[in-house]
């Protein structure tokens, strides 16, 4: 395998393309207060920045996959297949199988994921297609008939009162007729006792 494609180069790299970013910052900053180192620190870390983008021109892209968020635990293996075969030439004695239980599980639990996310997906195709050109109209019809019932509520609320009123006037009215009843039937027990 090629020294490049290795993690030490991999954070090597990035080691030297932090340090000249920072060298950069600071000779900008140095140039910009005109100070006398400003402008030698300017040239090294647009030179080292150079030679990076240079390096990194030069070089293979590289194809990161992610096969760890696939099969968890895949990054501690130092890259051994089920089986206990080495792959980056590691020897066997040393080498720990990957558990094809926890692998089986996490497959089936993506798998089932993927379905989820299939209904959802399903899901918003079929609310992509809803019209709601006429929602708005619905929303102002609903708007008015909840007003008016509304309304109406408050009509019935008053007839409930006057029809408690009418029911007290009616009570009283009755107790006034029982009294002149029972004056009117003391009126004429008087006059046919008098007849007598």
């Amino acid at each position: 395998m090629s020294f490049y494609k290795t993690s030490q180069f991999k954070y090597l790299k990035n080691l030297i393309i932090g340090v000249g970013a920072a060298v950069v910052m600071i000779g900008a900053l140095g140039k910009i207060n005109s100070y006398s180192w400003g402008g030698p620190a300017i040239t090294a870390g647009l030179l080292t920045e150079a030679f990076l983008f240079l390096m990194l021109g030069l070089l293979p892209p590289d194809k990161d996959y992610y096969w760890e968020k696939l099969y968890p635990g895949l990054d501690k293996s130092d890259g051994l297949v089920s089986g206990g075969a080495a792959v980056s030439g590691l020897s066997a004695s040393s080498a720990k199988p990957l558990n094809s239980d926890v692998v089986e599980t996490n497959l089936t639990g993506m798998l089932s994921e993927l379905q989820n996310m299939s209904k959802s997906l399903s899901s918003l195709k079929a609310l992509q297609e809803v019209d709601f050109s006429e929602t708005s109209e619905q929303l102002k019809t609903m708007h008015n008939f909840y007003t008016k019932m509304g309304e109406a509520m408050k009509q019935l609320n008053d007839t409930v009162d006057d029809t408690k009123l009418y029911k007290e006037q009616m009570i009283s009215l009755n107790k006034n007729l029982s009294s002149l009843n029972s004056v009117y039937g003391n009126v004429l027990n008087a006059f046919t006792v008098k007849q007598n």
